[in-house]
C-alpha cells in the first residue's frame, strides 16, 4: 500500500510542476520573450496546455472574471497541496 501512496504522491507532484511550467510559459509568450512561431516552443506550449486545460477549465467557469488575471492555476495548486496533505495524514503507514 505504501507503493500506491508514493505513486499517487509522485503523480500529484509531477502535475504540480507541469502547472508551474505552463504558467511560466504563458507569461513568457504573453510578454513576447519567446515566440510561438518556433516549432519546439509551440509543441511544448501546446503539450502543457493540453495536459492542464481539462483541470483548469471547470475552475475557470466557477471563478469570477478578473480581466487578464487567471487564478485557476493557483486554485489547482492549492487543491494539489490539500490532496497531498490528506494523503499523508489519512493513509495507513
Amino acid at each position: 500500500m505504501i507503493a500506491l501512496k508514493l505513486l499517487i504522491d509522485s503523480v500529484l507532484s509531477i502535475f504540480m510542476w507541469i502547472i508551474i511550467l505552463q504558467v511560466i510559459m504563458s507569461w513568457l509568450i504573453a510578454f513576447n520573450v519567446i515566440n510561438t512561431s518556433n516549432r519546439f516552443v509551440y509543441m511544448v506550449g501546446d503539450f502543457l496546455y493540453r495536459i492542464t486545460e481539462p483541470v483548469m477549465r471547470p475552475i475557470r467557469r466557477i471563478l469570477p472574471n478578473l480581466g487578464g488575471i487567471d487564478l485557476s492555476p493557483l486554485v489547482v495548486l492549492l487543491l494539489i497541496f490539500f490532496a497531498r496533505n490528506l494523503l499523508y495524514e489519512y493513509w495507513p503507514q
